[in-house]
């Protein structure tokens, strides 16, 4: 799971970057909302811990600003007040969830565990869209103009691009979330991109991908 952290205390931020990194999870972290505002335009994440009180950019203006481009990403906000008008301030404004300071880092990796199972439940079920493009992931499924079956990896990564459309995805980010635990190289995500560039033209569909093998791969619309 890919987490972006905000956070501007240095301190803090490096042992909430640290324990995060040794529970297995792939972390960012920055120092003011704008920062946040522009990794997230960048890159996709799965998570977003956002601080409240951070310099350039407050976190609530910046979590009003990705929610404004669409952005659904889960977003939890940090916050060293207690009072009820932030926590509903920033729930208000796109925040899902949020922990007031102090916490201990034990509840904060329980709530990013269970948002990882939710995350798994929710995503069994799921039916993606983009522009024309529909991808029924019970059936496996990617339709358009005509419908097409996917396999179980063209699926994974059909997915994460649905999810994450716009932003540019490292070759190396593709394989840690389709094919993680399984005994290939990296070359397997360039194979998969060329099966789904040739089943999205089969289809008729607005949209492709673009980038180069060995680099950042992005679903845009054509």
């Amino acid at each position: 799971m890919k987490i972006l952290l905000a956070e501007d205390e240095a301190q803090l931020n490096r042992v909430l970057t640290v324990a995060m990194q040794k529970s297995g999870y792939d972390v960012d972290s920055v120092f003011n909302g704008q920062e946040a505002v522009d990794a997230v335009k960048k890159h996709p994440y799965d998570v977003i811990i956002m601080d409240i009180m951070m310099p350039v950019k407050n976190g609530l203006d910046a979590v009003k600003e990705i929610r404004a481009t669409g952005d659904k990403t889960y977003i939890m906000m940090l916050t060293a007040k207690s009072e009820i008008d932030d926590k509903v301030t920033g729930l208000d404004g796109g925040a899902d969830d949020y922990l007031t300071k102090p916490f201990s880092l034990k509840e904060l990796l329980a709530r990013l565990r269970s948002k990882e199972r939710r995350s798994e439940d929710y995503n069994r079920t799921q039916e993606l869209n983009y522009d024309n493009l529909k991808l029924d992931l019970n059936s496996q499924e990617l339709s358009s103009n005509n419908s097409i079956r996917l396999s179980k990896q063209e699926t994974g990564l059909m997915r994460y691009f649905l999810l994450n459309p716009g932003k540019a995805i490292s070759t190396k980010e593709l394989f840690n979330h389709v094919w993680k635990n399984e005994d290939e190289s990296e070359d397997v995500v360039w194979v998969y991109i060329s099966f789904l560039r040739s089943k999205l033209a089969s289809i008729g569909a607005n949209v492709q991908i673009s980038g180069e093998k060995g680099g950042e791969f992005c679903l845009e619309r054509a």
